[in-house]
């Protein structure tokens, strides 16, 4: 353990952001700007028509809204002091810090428990949809929803006091352009391998137990699948289920390269990467991915482009 001197702790971090090129930082406020305010604009969309329109009062967009709501409010954590950090020099508070790190982690474990939960709910809906309704009744769903966000909690809960704990003196810049785990306990002035064996058993237990439930729901589908002889009701499966997995993938992907790999100084500005992708364009392609591709919702949505029309 290092030996530190408690007068030189500090108080307050600067994000190093993204780049430190002016002309970079502008054209990238810009594109980020534009992106963030698709994520609020077509989450906040399939939010109000998860709640209003009567043709979608089922549990799959019961869930759907659930996960715009959550997007809506993962992208808010990070986006918007990621575009002031482009402005100007982000400074941000320890506690403002470990604050942000805490609210990252909750949504982003919260949104994963709540892909399982989802792909669940296309399991039941595919595989007995005759017994769906009394399976996926509404207080089926809300438990779903309140286990998500409950998992969620408690998980951030453990990097945030662990992080919490640790003195940081000395180095203050932050290689990376919001508070995740990884960059910031780098920054410890003392031994740091049970905060890492932590973050690395406590998300990979997590993510590689939702994703492995997603898989197996979907295996289930496919082997229900196999079975079907004509080809209509096989593409009208695959077309139900083909938004959600879109998603799976894109979330997962990314989540697992990031926080089950190595720690390392290359580590590190590949994870910038992958946060940039889904902290913004994740985030905004949710509600387009199942825009695109379901015909309910898109009739949904042409519904309410007529009612503001005439309003």
């Amino acid at each position: 353990m290092e030996v530190y001197n408690e007068t030189y702790i500090l108080n307050e971090f600067i994000l190093m952001g993204i780049t430190n090129q002016p002309w970079l930082q502008k054209f990238l406020f810009a594109f980020v700007f534009f992106f963030y305010l698709l994520d609020i604009f077509g989450n906040l969309t399939i939010v109000l028509l998860a709640i209003k329109d009567p043709t979608l009062q089922s549990p799959m967009y019961f869930l759907l809204g659930n996960l715009s709501f959550l997007d809506l409010l993962f992208s808010s954590v990070t986006v918007p002091k990621m575009m002031f950090g482009f402005l100007m020099e982000n400074n941000i508070s320890v506690k403002g810090c470990i604050t942000q790190m805490y609210f990252f982690h909750f949504l982003g474990c919260t949104e994963g428990v709540l892909l399982a939960s989802m792909g669940y709910d296309r399991y039941v809906a595919i595989c007995h949809p005759l017994r769906y309704v009394s399976i996926m009744g509404r207080s089926t769903c809300i438990l779903l929803v309140l286990t998500s966000f409950v998992t969620g909690a408690t998980t951030s809960l453990i990097h945030a006091i662990m992080t919490s704990q640790l003195p940081f003196c000395n180095i203050k810049r932050i290689k990376h352009f919001f508070c995740d785990v990884k960059p910031v306990i780098k920054l410890a002035c003392k031994d740091i391998n049970v905060n890492e064996v932590t973050l690395a058993t406590v998300s990979g237990f997590l993510s590689t137990g939702t994703f492995s439930l997603t898989i197996l729901s979907y295996i289930y589908i496919i082997i229900h699948i196999l079975k079907i002889k004509t080809s209509k009701g096989r593409s009208k499966i695959f077309s139900t289920c083909s938004s959600h997995l879109t998603i799976v993938i894109l979330f997962y992907g990314t989540t697992m390269c990031t926080y089950l790999g190595p720690s390392s100084e290359n580590s590190l500005e590949k994870d910038r990467i992958a946060a940039i992708l889904f902290t913004v364009f994740t985030p905004t392609l949710n509600p387009i991915i199942y825009t695109l591709r379901n015909k309910e919702v898109k009739k949904a949505v042409r519904k309410l482009i007529q009612r503001s029309l005439h309003f």
